[in-house]
């Protein structure tokens, strides 16, 4: 079966796995949503890792080391967020989770949380087996295997105290009201399957993702307060990711309709290579994507997670003064989009997907355990905490 099939009868009758609830547990989890929040500064997404199709390695990242997470800590960043698959260590009849990959997750966990990071653990496209079926003919099968696998990843990560978020999915692309019904009954099941857990799950920080992980359509369509009915007031965030503007964030070859972007900000234009700077999605148009986030979550006391940003590095593309150039309006990219999140209540994770050659994005050398592309992490760090770069 392949890994985004959703099997419809067969899902269905995927047995309870929460067959040891227990009692809430308060300890260590006297924290609200805003409050955690005023403690994330810096965060960094370890992607193509623990989400990888294929397995930990087969995206070309080595697997996380405890030597890397205290690399992360010593480096400024106060959390991480781990992209982890979930389908294709479970059996497809039964749902049930390998208990080895249950143990590694809870394993980068644990070295996350004895770090002192904050963690949030999510499922990730893992396949698509969700983001492909926002549909009324799926709806029932995606249900149900939401609820198995979360109520496995729940149990077991229900010892971490408040330092360890669950995220419902990554990016699920509803665009419009009937697929949003659709994927907001995904993330009720998921609010109720961690809840029905027990102990401190019964008041763990949960994060819900906007349609398409989209400021605009996370704005048009969700809620203020996504999940109404929760059990525990205060302990909801919602995500959105920050690709704007596509050709200067993830664009790697100019097209028939528009070149990359190597220039963004106003005080970083070419003017040799005026062919590739910036045309819109600058300082200003940021500014009014995060006041929007603002005011329609962050002002009424749900806190706002940016779970992905940033912009690659094209090191080879481009040669003396325009390289750097281009560095340098990507470190002012990091620095200005970390500020602004912070001061607009948004907690920015930089996705860190590997890859220190043309159009990476590595700020680490994983194999060395050692900083890589240092005029970035500055950038990032700095902008978190307030700072120019």
């Amino acid at each position: 079966m392949q890994p985004n099939a959703i099997p419809g009868t067969a899902a269905s009758s995927y047995p309870s796995y929460n067959t040891d609830p227990l009692p809430a547990d308060a300890t260590g989890m006297a924290s609200n949503a805003v409050t955690l929040a005023g403690r994330i500064k810096a965060g960094i997404s370890i992607a193509n890792t623990l989400d990888a199709i294929g397995g930990e390695t087969a995206a070309g990242n080595p697997r996380i080391t405890l030597a890397l997470i205290q690399l992360v800590r010593q480096s400024g960043f106060t959390a991480v967020r781990l992209p982890t698959s979930w389908n294709q260590y479970a059996d497809q009849r039964t749902g049930r989770i390998s208990a080895a990959w249950l143990a590694r997750v809870k394993q980068v966990v644990q070295w996350c949380v004895d770090s002192g990071l904050y963690v949030i653990v999510n499922i990730h496209g893992d396949g698509g087996w969700l983001d492909n079926n926002i549909t009324a003919d799926a709806q029932a099968a995606v249900n149900a295997r939401q609820k198995a696998y979360w109520e496995q990843i729940a149990t077991a990560l229900r010892g971490f105290d408040e330092h360890l978020l669950f995220a419902s999915a990554n990016e699920p692309p509803a665009k419009n009201a009937d697929q949003m019904a659709i994927l907001m009954s995904y993330h009720r099941t998921f609010v109720d399957a961690v809840r029905s857990t027990g102990g401190r799950n019964a008041c763990r920080v949960l994060v819900v993702q906007g349609p398409d992980a989209d400021i605009d359509l996370t704005c048009s369509l969700m809620n203020a307060r996504p999940i109404s009915a929760d059990t525990v007031p205060g302990r909801q965030m919602v995500e959105i990711h920050y690709t704007t503007p596509y050709q200067f964030t993830l664009m790697t070859a100019d097209a028939s309709w528009g070149n990359q972007f190597y220039y963004w900000g106003a005080g970083y234009h070419s003017a040799t290579d005026t062919a590739h700077n910036a045309t819109w999605g600058e300082e200003a148009d940021l500014d009014v994507l995060f006041a929007k986030m603002k005011r329609k979550f962050v002002d009424k006391g749900i806190p706002v997670v940016m779970g992905e940003f940033g912009a690659v590095r094209r090191s080879t593309t481009l040669a003396g003064a325009n390289l750097q150039l281009h560095l340098d309006s990507r470190a002012w990219f990091l620095n200005y989009a970390a500020r602004r999140a912070i001061a607009n209540g948004l907690l920015p994770f930089y996705r860190d997907a590997g890859g220190m050659g043309n159009n990476g994005s590595a700020i680490f050398d994983r194999e060395a355990n050692t900083v890589f592309d240092r005029q970035a992490l500055t950038a990032l760090i700095r902008g978190a905490n307030g700072l120019g770069p």
